[in-house]
């Protein structure tokens, strides 16, 4: 069962020991150094089938998003990292206005839709995962549903949802609400969380929390709701998911982005893994995971089976480049949600 890292945007750097998630020795054709924030039992499959093909060793180093994100920051130009991968975009963004990103190769880029390339074209998405609200069959017909993510300011939905307002997933959320709606309605929508939310460590406590009737629904990412169905259904069996669509803040696919490192001395092969993992190889490997259950990029890899189809999510339209992360932190703090 996967336990989900939280990281918020304001989480100092820390040192994280390297990984050996897929062997020791060294490749014939050198050796490289991945930072990587998404979850290991979606990261490494893609790592070791790299590894296979192009005999390059992958060292990895675990941590959260923000937690890599401000250390890469921090280390410069003397970071020993090639190649930084995360769950949520804002943390690449961090990255990169920081200037720590080469540019990515255009064969690269030019292998995914544009939506998931951002203008700074100095990092690429490769993998997606949606928006949704959880919600408790017993306690919520469809009906009753809200029609909007920004619906959940209303007083009549005090006290009856949960957030993860501390995770770096839940602040990616806000971040599409910022970007769509303007400061000015997020800073009101905020503080509709901060006087109608309950506030839960992470995605998977929200989603026994609604399981059980604690509160009535959540705000989550899709795969949470599908793994637990895959393994046993426990914590998810008395839920169903409400995909908001129309473009809807609600609707926001969070992009999980891949990036060589300004600081890499090995930038070639730090490329040719970014070029990997949004290729079609790569991402035929991320489709086919029964754990991971996140989307590939790539228009010619359909997702898993289990999965609603990308196509018909209907999300936002959203440069990944302007999600802004630490104005996100600024407004949760004013609110007192953080």
């Amino acid at each position: 069962m996967r336990v989900s890292r939280i990281a918020a945007l304001t989480i100092g750097a820390a040192l994280v020991a390297v990984v050996p998630a897929c062997g020791e020795s060294v490749g014939q054709n050198g050796t490289i150094t991945l930072y990587a924030a998404q979850h290991q039992e979606l990261i490494k499959p893609m790592v070791e089938a790299f590894e296979k093909e192009t005999d390059i060793k992958v060292n990895i180093r675990m941590g959260g998003d923000s937690q890599l994100a401000n250390q890469i920051v921090q280390e410069g130009g003397s970071s020993p990292g090639d190649v930084f991968v995360t769950e949520n975009s804002p943390a690449m963004t961090l990255v990169d206005r920081a200037g720590g990103f080469a540019k990515v190769d255009e064969a690269t880029l030019n292998q995914v839709p544009s939506q998931y390339v951002p203008s700074s074209r100095t990092w690429v998405g490769f993998a997606t995962r949606s928006t949704v609200l959880v919600y408790n069959k017993q306690k919520l017909t469809e009906d009753a549903l809200p029609a909007s993510l920004m619906d959940l300011q209303q007083p009549q939905w005090q006290g009856r949802y949960g957030v993860a307002a501390g995770g770096a997933d839940f602040q990616a959320i806000v971040s599409a609400v910022l970007a769509t709606k303007g400061e000015e309605a997020a800073a009101q929508w905020i503080a509709g969380l901060k006087s109608n939310a309950k506030v839960y460590q992470n995605n998977r406590a929200i989603l026994k929390a609604v399981n059980n009737g604690e509160v009535d629904a959540g705000v989550i990412y899709h795969y949470y709701w599908y793994q637990d169905q895959a393994e046993s259904g426990a914590d998810s069996n008395n839920t169903a998911l409400k995909f908001f669509g129309a473009k809807d803040p609600g609707a926001f696919l969070s992009v999980s982005g891949a990036g060589v490192l300004s600081a890499s001395k090995q930038q070639d092969k730090a490329q040719q893994l970014v070029k990997y993992l949004t290729g079609k190889p790569g991402q035929e490997v991320l489709a086919k995971n029964e754990e991971a259950l996140e989307y590939p990029v790539a228009a010619d890899v359909p997702p898993n089976a289990k999965l609603k189809p990308l196509s018909e999510l209907d999300p936002p339209v959203i440069d990944v480049a302007t999600l802004n992360g630490p104005k996100v932190v600024e407004l949760m703090r004013n609110a007192g949600l953080l």
